[in-house]
C-alpha cells in the first residue's frame, strides 16, 4: 500500500495534469503525457504554430474573382456617376440659372413700376429707360416667351448684359447671342389698376432639361 502511495505521487509531480494518469499510473489516451505532440491540444492550451507555412503560403485570388470584384465596382461606380451628373443638372438649372432669371425679372419689373402710372411713351428696353420711343405701361404685350411683342421684350447675353440699344433696338426677333429673354405684359384687371406681369427664360439649360424660368407679377395703381 505504502508503495502504491510513493508511485502515485511520483507520477503525479512528473506528468501534466493529474487526470493525464489512470490509477496505475499509465498514460490514458485521452490526456497523452507532457511531451507529447497531442498533450498541449488535449490540455486545452493551443500548440504553437510555425511561422513559415504564413509566409511560403502561395494561396491567394483567381484571375476570375479579381475579374467579377472589378466588374462589381464598375457597376457601382457607374451608379455614382449618373448620380453625380444628375446632381450637377439640377444644381446649375434650378440653383444658379433659375435665380439668374429671377433675378432679371424682378430688374425689369422695378424699371416697369419706376414709371408713371399714365406712361405710354417711355422705352424700357433700354437701360436707362428712354423718355419717347416705347409702349410705358400702355396695356398689352404678353408674358409668354415663345410669343414676344415688340416693346414688351427685351434681351440679355450670358452675363447679363442689355442686347438693345437706339442703334440696334429689340424686336419680337431674338438678337444674336441672346441667353436670357424677358417678357413683359401689361393688363388692367379693374379701374385705375394695372397689372405687370414679366417672365424671364434662358436660351437653353444644362442637360436638355427643362428650362428655367421665373415670373413675377405686381399691381400699380392710379396716381402712382
Amino acid at each position: 500500500m505504502k508503495s502504491f502511495i510513493v508511485h502515485r505521487a511520483i507520477s503525479l509531480r512528473a506528468g501534466p495534469h493529474p487526470r493525464a494518469l489512470s490509477l496505475g499510473g499509465a498514460p490514458s489516451a485521452r490526456f497523452p503525457p507532457a511531451g507529447h505532440p497531442n498533450a498541449a491540444a488535449a490540455s486545452g492550451t493551443p500548440a504553437p504554430r510555425s511561422g513559415r507555412g504564413r509566409f511560403t503560403s502561395e494561396t491567394g485570388t483567381t484571375l476570375i474573382e479579381t475579374s467579377v470584384a472589378a466588374a462589381i465596382l464598375l457597376v457601382v461606380m457607374a451608379g455614382l456617376l449618373s448620380m453625380a451628373a444628375f446632381a450637377t443638372s439640377i444644381t446649375e438649372n434650378q440653383g444658379h440659372l433659375a435665380a439668374r432669371t429671377t433675378e432679371y425679372a424682378q430688374d425689369k419689373m422695378e424699371q416697369l413700376l419706376a414709371l408713371a402710372y399714365g406712361d405710354a411713351v417711355s422705352d424700357t428696353t433700354f437701360f436707362p429707360a428712354a423718355a419717347a420711343g416705347g409702349t410705358g405701361l400702355t396695356v398689352g404685350g404678353s408674358s409668354d416667351p415663345s410669343a414676344p411683342v415688340t416693346g414688351y421684350v427685351d434681351y440679355l447675353d450670358q452675363s447679363g448684359n442689355l442686347l438693345c440699344s437706339v442703334a440696334a433696338p429689340c424686336t419680337s426677333t431674338p438678337k444674336t447671342g441672346w441667353f436670357y429673354k424677358r417678357v413683359w405684359q401689361i393688363s388692367s384687371p379693374s379701374t385705375n389698376l394695372k397689372q405687370v406681369t414679366v417672365t424671364a427664360i434662358v436660351a437653353t439649360s444644362v442637360a436638355k432639361a427643362i428650362q428655367p424660368r421665373s415670373t413675377v407679377v405686381a399691381l400699380k395703381t392710379s396716381p402712382f
